[in-house]
């Protein structure tokens, strides 16, 4: 199948983009690298009247580094973050993560900004940068606002973005040299997407302690996870799974506990280190 006809925009700036986007009022997408709205289109799951394509724009392939902090640009690929052409504020976190998304002839051309757009539940970015706490901010007709991570997923395929509004880039603050953190995926094969995943970043010089669950149903789960540390609390990890939402006693339920279970075995073995 083949996509409904549509026009097409290569925006120079990020206020045509955005203006574009509020004329279409809701009938246009912006296209990043297109390796999920392509196939979408395709299908006809989608059938946009115009696509505003945002990656010659200087500004969101822009990435900026502070003493504190680092901006990637939303138009960075997943390939720049695992080649580490961009810099890594995550003690290899990030180019950990982005190594096992897909395949590699996806990952050339996927992008940052689109994945947490397209808002996948399975998807990595979006469950990532929650657990590290990072800001997305967003461009819009009105200007320029910042979200939490934790707060960007409504639901599956849902974000607070509005129709008018796309990702500028996203705000990661730099992990110390002392951070561990652990990140587990259960797929049926490697580049597929994940049916559970659990992750941990334990970071006391920034009193930073926290544990995921993703790859739900709906939002990722961000939780306080120092009961977890030390040893494998079964109660306390039962009470986070239900808070994700997972039902117990299923499969779903099992494959997850197994996800979060190694995760935090990884964490307390000090295994996962930056390839």
């Amino acid at each position: 199948m083949k996509a409904a006809r549509y026009g097409y925009v290569s925006a120079e700036s990020a206020a045509q983009a955005c203006g574009l986007l509020h004329d279409g009022g809701g009938m246009a997408k912006v296209l990043g690298g297109g390796q999920s709205l392509g196939p979408m289109m395709n299908l006809r799951l989608v059938q946009p009247e115009l696509l505003v394509d945002v990656r010659a724009i200087a500004a969101l392939n822009h990435c900026s580094a502070t003493a504190d902090a680092v901006a990637l640009g939303a138009a960075t690929t997943h390939a720049a973050i695992e080649d580490r052409k961009v810099e890594d504020a995550t003690q290899g976190l990030m180019p950990f993560v982005a190594s096992a998304i897909a395949y590699r002839a996806i990952r050339n051309r996927g992008t940052l900004g689109g994945s947490l757009a397209h808002a996948d539940p399975s998807a990595d970015w979006v469950n990532l940068m929650p657990l590290l706490d990072a800001q997305i901010v967003v461009l819009g007709p009105s200007g320029e606002r910042t979200v939490r991570a934790v707060d960007w997923m409504l639901g599956a395929f849902t974000t607070v973005l509005r129709d008018d509004e796309l990702i500028s880039a996203v705000r990661i603050d730099r992990l110390s040299e002392r951070a561990r953190w652990s990140y587990y995926k259960v797929q049926r094969k490697a580049g597929e997407y994940a049916d559970a995943l659990a992750g941990f970043v334990s970071d006391p010089a920034r009193a930073v302690c926290r544990g995921l669950i993703g790859a739900t149903d709906g939002r990722p789960h961000v939780f306080a996870a120092e009961p977890l540390l030390d040893r494998w609390d079964a109660d306390y990890a039962h009470t986070q799974l239900r808070a994700a939402g997972i039902k117990g006693d299923t499969y779903e339920y099992r494959i997850h506990a197994v996800a979060l279970e190694r995760a935090a075995a990884q964490l307390r073995q000090k295994v996962a280190v930056a390839p």
